[in-house]
């Protein structure tokens, strides 16, 4: 998921990917430690993915409460 796609959606969306996204993070550990992953990339594109998503969350909440 591209930065763009990020900042079109709502916070509450950002929120929930980001909980759906950790789960299946989880999960994928799992089957690697498992030896069951077909690709260990995957692991390493949704841990990107999850810190883009919470940066972005972190600079909206920085722009609009920071000048209190």
């Amino acid at each position: 998921m591209e930065a763009k796609e990020i900042r079109k959606l709502k916070d509450d969306e950002i929120k929930t990917k980001v909980m759906e996204s950790k789960k299946e993070l989880l999960n994928l550990r799992i089957k690697n430690a498992t030896g069951t992953l077909d690709k260990p990339s995957k692991i390493k594109e949704l841990k990107k993915d999850v810190a883009r998503m919470l940066s972005i969350l972190k600079e909206r909440e920085n722009s609009t409460g920071g000048n209190e």
